[in-house]
C-alpha cells in the first residue's frame, strides 16, 4: 500500500496520518486491484463552520477515483472521503466482473 501524504497551509500530523493509514488499508484489502493513493488536507479559512478538507485520489487501472469532503474536523472528513471512495469502487469492481 503507497499512501503519500500532503499538507497545505496545515502543520503536519503523525496521528492523521495513522489514522488515514487504518481506513485506506480496509480498502487496499478489500479492493485488491488498487495501486496507490495520495492523500491531501487543507483547511479553508473562509468557512466558519466546517473547512476541514480531505481529498483522496486512488490510482487503479483505468482512470483514478477521486473523492474530497469539507467537514468540521479532519477525521470526519477522511471518514466521508473513504465512504465516497467506495461507493465509487463497488460500481469499479461490478464493471470489472462483467468483463
Amino acid at each position: 500500500m503507497d499512501v503519500t501524504f500532503r499538507y497545505v497551509d496545515v502543520d503536519i500530523s503523525e496521528t492523521l496520518n495513522e489514522f488515514t493509514r487504518e481506513k485506506l488499508s480496509k480498502l487496499f484489502n478489500r479492493y485488491e486491484f488498487l495501486i496507490s493513493a495520495a492523500v491531501r488536507f487543507k483547511k479553508d479559512e473562509n468557512s466558519h463552520t466546517k473547512g476541514k478538507i480531505c481529498d483522496i485520489e486512488l490510482s487503479l487501472p483505468g482512470p483514478r477515483i477521486f473523492a474530497t469532503s469539507d467537514e468540521h474536523n479532519y477525521e470526519v472528513s477522511v471518514r466521508q472521503t473513504i465512504n465516497d471512495l467506495e461507493r465509487q469502487l463497488k460500481k469499479r469492481k461490478q464493471i470489472y466482473k462483467t468483463h
